[in-house]
């Protein structure tokens, strides 16, 4: 398939520089896959839409605050960083802005009381660089003082205070992602209440984005597109729940394609179960999920509308159909739907 299958013409208003005003207020428009039906809603009205018994799988991973500000000692040049990777240690892989001021063996000061500094250590992949930081004190607890949230590009504004609650889910827990999953931001604690309220049970897996979330195809024919790996882990507990749901026969709703990446990637096939299961662990997963893709576990999904040639829109044209989701991005700009991380959601049903 080519990369410009996947291709359509977004107003360039239609891209949500700022969140909702509340997080549930935010719009739904509603796939109803055997019809062809479409529902305008709000995301309040996700709960008329789930049965007890439907099981919803989301990710709980938490953003950083990766993007840090600081200068490079000796020549007080302006540095920009955008933590990818954890290394090990205080080692990080690290976008720097701009990348030909920063050679091995550079200092960037970002802070100097208490103290947060990093020295550049060698060369990495893609143009990055690999850093050691030095720091007073508990370094995540710097990071949270000194850094902001790391907006996607297309959000034409600078990061601020309130991005730091907003570009969170309310259930985020464990810390590794330079860009939140999106899918969860129109979440709120009360929601979720009254969805096991109804009889809906839910399961936390995490899967960390890096920074191939924001990497655009580069190539034609899109079956010759890497994914780049990110790290993921289902416990034992998440493991047992979905597995249950399987076996039972009952729905498995995927909030957010990263909470699908992570399932799918952990499914085998159980002799035994005589279906489909996800084994617990963790691990590394660079699958790519696009047409002709069968999928083993999630049988819905709750998502953002996606960019134009993205492997994000890709996947959701796996569980529906190329043709069938274009028309629906075609209807979603038409009635003024707001696209991207901060927009309004999609639930294929």
């Amino acid at each position: 398939m080519k990369i410009t299958d996947f291709d359509y013409n977004l107003p360039e208003e239609l891209i949500a520089q700022k969140p909702a005003d509340k997080r549930d207020s935010s719009r739904l428009l509603v796939v109803h896959r055997d019809s062809g039906k479409l529902d305008h809603r709000h995301f309040y009205d996700i709960l008329e839409y789930l049965k007890p018994g439907d099981l919803m799988v989301l990710n709980n991973s938490k953003v950083l605050p990766a993007r840090l500000f600081g200068v490079k000692e000796g020549t007080g040049a302006k540095i920009e960083f955008l933590l990818i990777k954890r290394l090990e240690g205080d080692t990080w892989e690290t976008m720097v802005k701009p990348g030909k001021r920063l050679k091995p063996g550079d200092s960037v000061m970002f802070c100097e009381s208490p103290l947060l500094r990093a020295k550049i250590m060698d060369y990495g992949p893609d143009g990055t660089r690999i850093v050691e930081f030095e720091y007073e004190g508990i370094f995540m607890e710097r990071l949270e003082e000194v850094g902001s949230m790391p907006l996607p590009p297309y959000i034409e504004r600078t990061s601020e205070d309130d991005d730091k609650d907003r570009y969170q889910t309310v259930y985020c827990k464990d810390e590794g992602s330079v860009a939140a999953p999106t899918a969860g931001l129109h979440f709120t604690e009360e929601l979720l209440e009254a969805a096991k309220e109804k009889g809906v049970e839910l399961a936390y897996v995490t899967l960390h984005l890096g920074i191939g979330t924001f990497r655009p195809v580069k190539v034609e024919t899109i079956e010759e597109h890497s994914m780049h790996f990110e790290e993921y882990m289902v416990s034992e507990e998440a493991a047992e729940a979905i597995n249950r749901a399987k076996r039972e026969g009952r729905r498995v709703i995927s909030v957010g394609t990263t909470s699908t990446r992570t399932v799918e990637s952990a499914a085998y096939y159980d002799e035994e179960a005589g279906c489909m299961q996800v084994k617990a662990g963790s691990g590394s997963t660079g699958i790519f999920i696009y047409p002709g893709y069968e999928f083993k576990i999630i049988q819905s999904l709750i998502t953002n509308f996606h960019l134009p040639k993205s492997t994000l829109l890709m996947l959701i044209s796996a569980l529906y159909n190329r043709e069938a989701i274009l028309e629906v991005y075609e209807e979603a700009i038409r009635e003024r739907y707001r696209f991207f991380s901060y927009g309004d959601a999609m639930f294929i049903e």
